[in-house]
């Protein structure tokens, strides 16, 4: 797990530093608005394109960057590959619109750690922000579920991981109840919900989820979920 993912309390104290990338300046400045209006977060930069957010990702070192898709020049895309690659990588969320499913798809192969639509509430949109900042992705029912099964079952893979009983497996590297977790993990549930259907605490799912992203070198919670799908321990039929 790289230290990005060491998400114990290195932050603790100063605000989760933002970078806006889009194209649009009302979107970006409706966003820095709601932002800054919270002491917790604060912007610290703003792009209007792929090229421009690599190079402000290198300079102001972000611990988010709330990325569109659609711009000109580099895109979203290209832009979260650099910057999730780069000597000090950032989190990105992607912020897109429902029925950019290929765009999406897209993001979370080239790093992205979740996405939001447009149309999200603005609460959401903080809380999307905190949970990506926290080391976590951002794993939301209503659209992530749907969009992660479509990536596990497109024929263009994510880079090869060890899954249930074969070369390609987790099968030697996990235990039985990390096993569970990573299936839970898969099917959207959140650490308060695993907790209750094993019938733990939260605090021993979190080390099991902690030992997940180590064991099968994965970045945040989006990457176990592709993981759990990739691996048959769910499926698109649940």
């Amino acid at each position: 797990m790289s230290g990005r993912d060491m998400e114990a309390d290195e932050g603790a104290g100063r605000p989760v530093r933002v970078l806006l990338v889009d194209d649009q300046p009302l979107v970006r400045n409706g966003l820095r608005v709601l932002i800054n209006d919270h002491p917790d977060l604060t912007v610290v930069g703003e792009a209007g394109t792929g090229g421009e957010a690599v190079a402000l990702v290198r300079d102001t070192a972000p611990d988010v960057v709330v990325m569109d898709i659609r711009m000109p020049g580099m895109d979203g895309i290209e832009a979260t590959r650099q910057v999730t690659e780069g000597p000090a990588p950032a989190r990105v969320v992607v912020l897109t619109t429902f029925d950019d499913d290929e765009y999406v798809y897209a993001a979370l192969r080239a790093g992205a750690s979740g996405f939001l639509v447009k149309d999200m509430a603005l609460d959401d949109i903080l809380a999307a922000i905190r949970v990506v900042a926290a080391g976590d992705g951002l794993i939301a029912p209503s659209v992530t579920r749907r969009l992660i099964e479509e990536f596990a079952a497109r024929p263009e893979p994510a880079p090869p991981r060890r899954g249930p009983g074969g070369p390609g497996g987790p099968g030697g590297l996990v235990t039985e109840r990390e096993r569970e977790v990573l299936t839970l993990v898969g099917r959207g549930l959140s650490n308060s919900e695993i907790a209750a259907e094993l019938f733990i605490t939260v605090a021993t799912v979190k080390a099991h989820v902690a030992r997940l992203f180590t064991k099968l070198e994965a970045r945040d919670r989006v990457q176990l979920v592709i993981i759990a799908y990739e691996s048959g321990l769910v499926s698109a039929s649940g």
